[in-house]
């Protein structure tokens, strides 16, 4: 008897792979990177993650052997998928009874041919990595071959992704789709855990999302690109003393106008800005990337010593601000050259003045309006801008962004597609706030998002009142601003919001339920830090699914900040040795993706500190779950080391306060401290606000299950408990009060 022909050397595998690059050339430009650590010959196991149903296109387009893929097969027969299946040698999956695919699969990687498995086990349906399935851990050591990881990056969003909610019902691309296939190093089939592979995954993603085309261009240039592009819809309303509105042109106009009078006029590298979110805020800001400067926007509620050191490092000698900003904070340290922003513009010649610049956002092609502005076409990792941080734990440090990590954030937070096209966001983060920047100001320009601003995320009436009026639909903050809606607020005025975000600091679980429970409406808990421009993390809602077959999966998980974004990676690392942990076990958290920062300004020493070979240290202690769902235990700041174990601060607080009944929303009345010790190397102070005894201390921990090292043994009473404007502890200030002594 005849014996049968291989798979692998088939005249249907030729014609698979050649039907593979004849529908790649004609809808996708697909780009390998590192392809020649496939292995040229010999079996190998091929893990990527699944964004679409033409992964597989890609993958075979940019690997050099052809490939054996293994496919889940539906349990509805389908003709036409199981001739596919034969021709092209697909390795079918069926539910249930895997054993028979499985042991093809191994035979298949004795035989010396590359099997490509995706270890999700279905399409992604929220553009993230899901849980990885441990069966291609078993191939692997059975068949004895390298496991190869590999990412792709710009499928999702693609006709045949699930992006939007739906497959294949969408809106075709008119250009060729850039797709990046980054391959990984061999991992011994020992050592491939789901966890090493996940993470090697996401650092291959990592690296394709930063070789996006977008990510090299100027932020100034795309704004003006997409201002140009929808001249007449409104950009922002801004709902200040007044409610005033300004279309994307006059946007335009405003700020190239004063943008040609900065560059003119102003002779430093930087400029300072202090305005709240609003108009003059992005007009400033556009202004002063347009004019070749640098925006630096500056926090007035630190305290004067930290405003000048902010000034004097970024040496900052203009500053853009308005009449009412400089009535509201006198004692802000303003330097001679502060000018008012409507005055500027006004000076520009007012409307006779604009005119030429409204004409050029109404006629000429985007690309030409964005050339009259004199922004150059490509930013990359120049620098974009300046923020700084809150100086919780000692002076504010200038955290540098360039072009590509805010345009990368941006493009990470908006591929998603939890920000639909026609979203109505809410601005009310301050403008010097990292998320406000980036998200509520950036992200809104350049994807064209309705923009409704409050000066103030305090004004928690005026929140409500615009939510309700504006027909808001995304709602961005923290839980010290979401909580006081439950007292302002009422079902009918929320009734427009799909989405609530909080970030900035840990969700209490009271909150989230009562939220719930008021209004019918999820937060979703999210993680960021100003060096990563700045979200990392967010949960999603629960995606819908596509067949009564197909299986669940989870947009976010409450307790979590979720998973990570589209190209951001990360790593586990023991706190004290810096040796690596797998992702499921707790450790100092590390990020890594286009959008982590530059470093910080003039501090060579801090950045050397927080970046070490390419990955931010975080500073925060954390772990992920198997499904990728990040859980932020706290700021390693925030624990003691106490006869070995690692004690959280924030937990014994919590334990006190609902020990004491204090009530969430008010102010802290309680803070732990680590101050120095001779004998344990560290010692707990309880710094208090109110009257409580070292006895009552230990008798509420005890009550509450927390061990006896976890006990202060120092109760301070003090005035008030140090906090900074943004409402987070002041943590150099209650470290200088706890050393003082005893109470």
């Amino acid at each position: 008897m005849k014996a049968p022909r291989r798979w692998h050397i088939s005249y249907c595998s030729v014609g698979w792979e050649w039907l593979a690059r004849a529908v790649a050339a004609l809808l996708y430009r697909v780009r390998a990177v590192h392809a020649e650590r496939l292995p040229g010959s010999g079996g190998a196991l091929l893990l990527a993650n699944h964004l679409s149903y033409v992964d597989v296109v890609a993958l075979q387009v940019a690997a050099r052997r052809r490939l054996r893929f293994i496919a889940y097969r539906s349990p509805v027969p389908n003709p036409w998928f199981e001739w596919v299946f034969r021709r092209a040698g697909v390795i079918a999956l069926p539910g249930g009874q895997p054993a028979g695919a499985l042991r093809a699969a191994i035979a298949a990687a004795r035989r010396g041919e590359v099997v490509c498995l995706f270890p999700e086990g279905a399409i992604s349906r929220t553009g993230q990595l899901m849980k990885l399935e441990r069966g291609f851990e078993v191939i692997a050591r059975k068949a004895g071959v390298p496991v190869v990881p590999a990412a792709v990056d710009g499928l999702w969003g693609s006709l045949f992704s699930f992006a939007g909610g739906r497959y294949l019902w969408k809106r075709p691309r008119l250009t060729r789709t850039p797709v990046t296939v980054v391959f990984g190093e061999p991992i011994a089939p020992e050592r491939a855990t789901t966890s090493r592979v996940r993470q090697a995954i996401l650092e291959l993603w990592a690296e394709g999302f930063g070789q996006r085309p977008v990510l090299d261009r100027h932020l100034g240039w795309e704004v003006a690109r997409s201002l140009a592009r929808s001249p007449g819809r409104v950009a922002i309303v801004d709902r200040g003393d007044a409610r005033r509105t300004i279309s994307a042109a006059a946007l335009f106009a405003a700020s190239a106008a004063l943008s040609a009078r900065l560059r003119r006029t102003v002779r430093g590298r930087r400029v300072g800005i202090l305005l709240p979110p609003g108009i003059g805020a992005a007009a400033a800001n556009l202004a002063v990337l347009w004019a070749g400067k640098i925006p630096v926007n500056l926090n007035c509620t630190v305290g004067r010593a930290a405003a000048e050191h902010c000034l004097k490092v970024a040496e900052v000698d203009t500053v853009l601000t308005a009449g009412p900003v400089r009535q509201k904070f006198p004692d802000f340290p303003y330097p001679e050259r502060t000018w008012d922003v409507r005055a500027e513009i006004a000076a520009c010649g007012g409307r006779i003045g604009l005119a030429p610049w409204l004409l050029a956002a109404w006629l000429l092609p985007r690309g030409w309006a964005a050339r009259l502005t004199g922004c150059p076409r490509e930013g990359g990792d120049a620098e974009a801008a300046t923020l700084f941080t809150s100086g919780s734990s000692g002076p504010p440090k200038g955290v540098v962004l360039s072009h590509r990590n805010i345009l990368g954030n941006c493009e990470q937070f908006f591929t998603l597609g939890i920000l639909p096209p026609d979203a109505v966001m809410l601005g009310c983060l301050p403008i010097f706030h990292s998320f406000g920047f980036s998200v509520t100001q950036w992200c809104a320009l350049l994807h064209r998002l309705g923009l409704v601003t409050i000066s103030s995320p305090l004004d928690t009436r005026r929140i409500v009142d615009a939510i309700r009026e504006e027909a808001v639909t995304v709602f961005v903050g923290a839980p010290t601003f979401l909580r006081p809606m439950l007292k302002k607020a009422e079902r009918s005025d929320l009734r427009s919001l799909q989405l609530t975000v909080s970030g900035a600091e840990k969700l209490p679980d009271d909150l989230r339920q009562s939220f719930r429970e008021r209004f019918q409406l999820p937060i979703l808990e999210g993680y960021g830090l100003t060096e990563m421009s700045p979200v990392t993390n967010v949960n999603l809602p629960d995606p819908p699914r596509t067949t009564a077959t197909a299986g669940p999966q989870a947009g976010g998980r409450p307790g979590t900040v979720g998973r990570l974004l589209p190209g951001v990676a990360a790593r586990i690392i023991d706190p004290d040795s810096g040796e690596e942990r797998a992702l499921n076990e707790p450790g100092m958290l590390l990020l890594k993706g286009p959008n982590r920062f530059c470093g910080y300004l003039q501090e060579p020493e801090r950045t050397a500190a927080a970046i070490r070979d390419g990955w931010f240290v975080t500073g925060d202690l954390a772990e992920f779950d198997a499904d990728g769902f990040l859980s932020i235990r706290g700021r390693r700041s925030r624990f003691s080391k106490l006869g070995g174990e690692m004690v959280p601060h924030a937990a014994i607080e919590a334990a006190l306060a609902a020990g004491l009944g204090l009530d969430p929303a008010e102010a802290p009345a309680l803070a732990i401290v680590g101050v120095p010790d001779a004998a344990k190397g560290e010692a707990l102070v309880l710094l208090a606000a109110l009257e409580v005894s070292a006895d009552d201390v230990r008798r509420l921990l005890t009550a509450a299950g927390l061990p006896n090292l976890w006990v202060p043994k120092v109760v301070r009473r003090v005035e008030r408990i140090p906090l900074l404007g943004t409402g987070k502890l002041d943590l150099a200030a209650c470290a200088e009060l706890a050393r003082k002594g005893p109470g």
